[in-house]
């Protein structure tokens, strides 16, 4: 589950710099994909965060 968490942090944070043009024509690319990932990054944070949270929860030390 912490990789999926790990997937979604990098996800978010590409959706982030790209919706700030900060990527160029990679980061239009990008948007025409995800479009609402772009509008709204903090959805795919938010999925990260729980991702993580339910890894830590159901990991057994």
């Amino acid at each position: 589950m912490y990789y999926v968490a790990a997937a979604l942090l990098v996800l978010s944070g590409l959706f982030y710099s790209a919706s700030r043009h900060e990527l160029g024509q990679f980061g239009a690319d990008v948007c025409s994909y995800g479009g609402t990932f772009c509008d709204k990054p903090v959805v795919l944070f938010t999925a990260a965060a729980l991702a993580a949270a339910w890894g830590m929860f159901v990991s057994i030390k």
